[in-house]
C-alpha cells in the first residue's frame, strides 16, 4: 500500500469539491486569531488541528460546526481572505492536484464592514497568488472559484449577481451549503432562474443531510453537478441476494443516465454521519452501478486528509485499485466548470501522461 500512496501522491489529480474555511492550515487559524485578539481552544497548530478533528468525529452536528465559528471570525479581512485562498492553493498542489474548484460563502465574511463583491475579490486574489507561486514552484495547477450562498440565510440572489460579475475574473460557478434539512434549495429559485438565464454553471449541496428527494430539487433548478449526491443510493433497489438487475426509481435514473457527476467526500460523510464506515461508503456501490464519481476531501482541516489520503482509504477499506482512481480524474476532469479548452490541454498534456507514467 506504501507504493500506492506514492503513486497516488504523484499522479495528477482534480478537486472539485474543497471549501476553502474548512480547509484552512492550523498554524494560519492561530495566527489570525492571535492578530485579532480571538480566543481558540488550544495554543499549537497540532492540539489545534486534533481538536478540530474530534469535533468532526463526534457524531455530534453541533461539535461538528463549532470550529467553524472560528474560522469565520478571523476571516473577515482581506489580508485574511487573500492569506487562506493563497495557503490553500500551495497545499492542494503539493498534494499533486493540478485543477481545483475551491468554494466559499462570501456572506460568512461580511461582519466586519466588507461587501459580497470585496470578500470574492480578495479570494480571487489569494487564488491567483497561490496559482502563479505554485507555477514558480514547478506545480502549476488551475483554479476557479465557486461563489456559495447558505441555504438558511436569504442572500442567495446578491451572491449570484457577485458571482456573475466575477466569472471573468476567475469565478467558475455557484452552489448553495448549509443544512439541507428544513431549509429546500428551491427557497433560492429566483438566484438559480438568474444563472440559468445568464447561462451559468452552478452546483447543489443535496442527497447528504436529505435523501432522493433533496437530489431532484437540485436537478429541478438546474443542477449540473451535485454535492456529495450519495443518498440517490436510497433510490436504488437491489435483490437481497443480488441475483435480480437493481431498479432504478425516477430520481436515481436520470442521474446515472444522464451522467450527472456527484462529487463525493468520502471521509466527511463519514464525520456527519452520512456513511457508515469508507468500507460501507454508498460510492462504491455507486460506482458499480454506473454513476458519474468525482472525489474529494470537502473540509481538509476537518478530515484531517488529502485527496491522495482519500484514496488510499478507498483502496484499503474499499478495495478500490489504479484504474478506479483514474477514471476518476478522468470524469471529475471532464466536469469541471473550466473551460474545455482548457480542460482538454490539462488532459492532453498533463492527465493522462501522469496517470501513464
Amino acid at each position: 500500500m506504501t507504493e500506492l500512496r506514492e503513486r497516488l501522491a504523484r499522479a495528477p489529480k482534480v478537486v472539485l469539491h474543497d471549501h476553502l474555511d474548512g480547509g484552512m492550515r492550523a498554524s494560519t487559524l492561530l495566527e489570525l486569531a492571535d492578530e485579532i485578539g480571538h480566543e481558540l481552544p488550544e495554543s499549537t497548530p497540532e492540539a489545534l488541528a486534533a481538536w478540530v478533528q474530534r469535533q468532526a468525529d463526534s457524531g455530534s452536528l453541533v461539535s461538528f460546526l463549532e470550529p467553524f465559528s472560528h474560522t469565520g471570525a478571523v476571516l473577515q479581512t482581506p489580508h485574511a481572505l487573500e492569506r487562506v485562498a493563497r495557503e490553500s492553493v500551495l497545499d492542494l498542489a503539493a498534494d499533486g492536484v493540478v485543477l481545483v474548484e475551491s468554494r466559499f460563502a462570501p456572506e460568512l465574511s461580511t461582519a466586519g464592514g466588507l461587501s459580497i463583491e470585496e470578500v470574492v475579490d480578495a479570494v480571487l486574489a489569494g487564488l491567483h497568488a497561490g496559482a502563479a507561486e505554485s507555477a514558480d514552484a514547478g506545480r502549476p495547477i488551475r483554479v476557479g472559484a465557486i461563489v456559495c450562498a447558505m441555504r438558511q440565510a436569504d442572500r442567495s440572489l446578491e451572491a449570484a449577481r457577485a458571482a456573475l460579475s466575477r466569472r471573468d475574473a476567475g469565478v467558475v460557478g455557484f452552489d448553495i451549503a448549509g443544512p439541507e434539512i428544513g431549509f429546500p434549495a428551491t427557497d433560492h429559485a429566483e438566484a438559480f432562474t438568474l444563472l440559468r438565464e445568464e447561462l451559468f454553471p452552478f452546483t447543489v449541496h443535496a442527497g447528504e443531510a436529505v435523501g432522493p428527494e433533496s437530489v431532484a430539487q437540485a436537478l429541478g433548478l438546474g443542477a449540473a453537478r451535485l454535492g456529495h449526491g450519495v443518498r440517490i443510493l436510497e433510490d436504488v433497489t437491489v435483490g437481497a441476494d443480488g441475483s435480480a438487475l437493481p431498479r432504478f426509481g425516477r430520481t436515481a435514473a436520470y442521474v446515472r443516465d444522464r451522467q450527472v457527476p456527484l462529487e463525493v467526500c468520502p471521509r466527511s460523510n463519514t464525520q456527519t454521519g452520512t456513511s457508515e464506515s469508507i468500507a460501507q461508503h454508498q460510492v462504491t456501490a455507486l460506482r458499480d452501478l454506473g454513476f458519474t464519481i468525482t472525489l474529494s476531501s470537502d473540509d481538509r482541516l476537518w478530515t484531517g486528509t488529502t485527496l491522495t489520503d482519500e484514496m488510499v482509504l478507498l483502496a484499503e477499506e474499499a478495495g478500490w485499485g489504479w484504474d478506479d482512481f483514474r477514471q476518476v480524474t478522468l470524469d471529475s476532469l471532464d466536469a469541471a466548470f473550466v473551460p474545455q479548452d482548457e480542460r482538454m490541454a490539462l488532459l492532453e498534456h498533463v492527465v493522462l501522461p501522469g496517470w501513464a507514467d
